[in-house]
């Protein structure tokens, strides 16, 4: 079986790059290794006292992020494909790499945005940190209106 790592950003794209991941693994008998990270400053705001941690704010957000996480999971394996979600924070850049290679996976999907000839707005700066860091293969899909 093929392994696929998807990482998701819950966006307004999101929707049509698990589309895509779903056509692509099942050409392939993939399975469908699902991730989102996180920002590490989820619950910081600043205030007039400066920099404050609100670990409530943290913890509905993850909440919320992991619900969306197994929603597109169920989705993904109405479909008849295998599917197991993870949810980290930190540098997605790197955690997603890690993710790729203890998963063995073969291929990484990400979606480019397809705005303008630049090409860090049209592919993405989390998008082309991968595909230039990355000894997996990156399958990015043209993700447009």
């Amino acid at each position: 079986m093929i392994n696929i790592v998807l990482p998701v950003d819950f966006g307004d794209k999101t929707d049509q790059l698990v589309e895509g991941a779903i056509k692509f693994a099942k050409q392939l008998n993939g399975r469908i290794y699902l991730i989102h990270v996180a920002p590490s400053d989820i619950g910081f705001a600043i205030g007039d006292m400066g920099f404050q941690y609100f670990p409530e704010v943290e913890a509905n957000e993850i909440r919320e992020e992991l619900v969306q996480l197994n929603k597109i999971e169920q989705r993904i394996i109405a479909h008849d494909i295998d599917c197991e979600h993870l949810l980290k924070q930190g540098l997605a850049k790197d955690i997603i790499l890690e993710h790729a290679k203890d998963k063995n996976a073969d291929y990484i999907v990400m979606g480019s945005h397809g705005r303008s000839g630049i090409y860090d707005v049209f592919v993405g700066s989390l998008t082309k940190g991968i595909t230039k860091s990355s000894s997996i293969p990156v399958l990015v899909l043209p993700i447009h209106d």
